[in-house]
């Protein structure tokens, strides 16, 4: 494997205004992704005070897993957010999807805020949760794809990893922004009892008004050139037909994510749950924890994302697998064992170190596979099956595991995850040497 930089002296850099202009148009295009993850990471995050509003239970652990199995269900309808709103990015282009997959998200989120409790309404309750979360699995499907190719679309040939990595800051800075919403309300706003009680509705207001935000951001985003010069050039076709004769590259997209999903929903979602389940610390450390370790994931993105552009994607991709291999077991055992948050941060920062080599770079490896034409859907689709299964399933499996008094099955099954994309990945081509980005159809 070279480790030589790959440089293309025909690639002209852009001017300061230029670069300006550039990072601004994929800033404006990632904030429905920043709004995305605020609202996944609110309902994770929350899921300990809401829980009992909507899940009569006795047992603390059984009730997680109810709201985990409801979290796993927008991931299961993800896919249909990724061929309708792909559809559209592809035949109508990346902007109007963009604009209608952040409406739906403010309705997802309004939904869960002024939803009834069990208390009030009986099963009605936990029916309306779920049609909530379905919303915004829909609205969440789409927006990975069409945003992606929307960031791959906009940025610099020369700093795709570069840009990859600030638009996965958007993805973490989301769930900060949830952490720091828990944070406040714990610390200076409500008590427990109020937090319970109804104080989890005031996130997902938030959420509501913060679509209403990106809404109004996105209102004057540019197209990007790779879609206008692929409609100029010809009809748009895009379609699920059209998708499937691109297999292979669809079959890579769910083999690269595999491993990654699973990793990054187990250092995400699941952390905050294993922290206080499993670790044992209090609300506050948990809180702080989780808020230290996302600032540092959020550093690593783009400076993961600017290595890829030099040393290429893959050997970024082969980092986290081997790395992952051998890592994922000794640092989630060695964690549950521990009862120091100081000891609990550094082995997820460890852990973030070997994850990142996936995380800041899969928003762009993924549209290098694929030409214009067929770019949204070929991203979303694939992806959203697969984190479907691998990605929102690992609250509900580490939980089910962990109620069956197997907790450390889970850390073998991250692990075999891992394995299965880590082969992937010593067979794949290096996409940044064999980028199908400029081909439109």
């Amino acid at each position: 494997m070279s480790l030589l930089p790959v440089v293309n002296p025909y690639i002209v850099a852009d001017t300061p205004e230029q670069a300006r202009r550039r990072l601004r148009a994929i800033l404006v295009g990632s904030a429905g992704n920043l709004i995305e993850w605020y609202d996944v990471y609110a309902y994770a995050a929350f899921a300990l005070y809401f829980a009992p509003s909507f899940f009569p239970a006795n047992d603390p652990v059984a009730q997680q897993l109810s709201a985990a199995i409801v979290f796993a269900a927008a991931f299961v309808i993800r896919p249909l957010g990724g061929v309708l709103f792909g559809w559209v990015a592809d035949r109508y282009g990346r902007r109007r999807s963009l604009l209608f997959s952040v409406l739906l998200m403010c309705f997802g989120s309004l939904l869960i805020a002024i939803s009834p409790t069990y208390a009030q309404v009986g099963v009605w309750a936990t029916g309306i949760l779920i049609l909530a979360r379905l919303l915004q699995g829909i609205s969440q499907g789409g927006e990975y794809g069409a945003s992606a190719t929307y960031l791959a679309e906009m940025a610099h040939p020369a700093r795709r990893g570069f840009y990859s990595g600030v638009w996965y800051t958007t993805l973490i800075g989301g769930q900060l922004l949830a952490v720091l919403v828990l944070l406040v309300l714990q610390k200076w706003v409500l008590s427990p009892v109020d937090l319970k009680a109804w104080g989890w509705r005031i996130p997902f207001a938030i959420g509501a008004l913060l679509s209403v935000y990106a809404l109004w951001m996105r209102r004057d985003m540019h197209e990007t050139a790779h879609y206008t010069e692929a409609a100029q050039s010809a009809a748009p076709v895009s379609s699920i037909r059209h998708l499937l004769r691109h297999w292979r590259a669809c079959l890579l997209v769910v083999g690269i994510t595999i491993g990654g999903t699973s990793a990054f929903y187990t250092y995400t979602t699941y952390m905050q749950k294993f922290l206080k389940l499993s670790v044992g610390l209090d609300d506050t450390q948990v809180t702080m924890v989780v808020l230290g370790y996302l600032l540092v994931a959020l550093i690593l993105q783009p400076l993961y994302g600017a290595l890829s552009d030099r040393i290429g994607r893959k050997a970024m991709l082969i980092w986290f697998g081997v790395m992952g291999v051998l890592f994922t077991y000794p640092l989630l055992s060695t964690l549950s064992q521990t009862k120091n948050p100081w000891l609990a941060f550094a082995l997820i920062c460890a852990a973030w170190l070997i994850v990142s080599g996936y995380t800041s770079i899969t928003g762009i490896i993924k549209a290098e596979l694929f030409p214009t034409s067929i770019r949204a859907l070929g991203v979303g689709v694939p992806y959203a099956l697969t984190v479907s299964l691998f990605g929102g399933t690992v609250d509900s499996v580490a939980l089910s595991f962990k109620l069956a008094g197997h907790e450390s099955w889970f850390y073998w099954y991250a692990t075999a995850c891992i394995f299965i994309s880590l082969l992937v990945y010593l067979t794949m081509r290096d996409t940044l040497r064999h980028s199908r980005m400029e081909q439109h159809h």
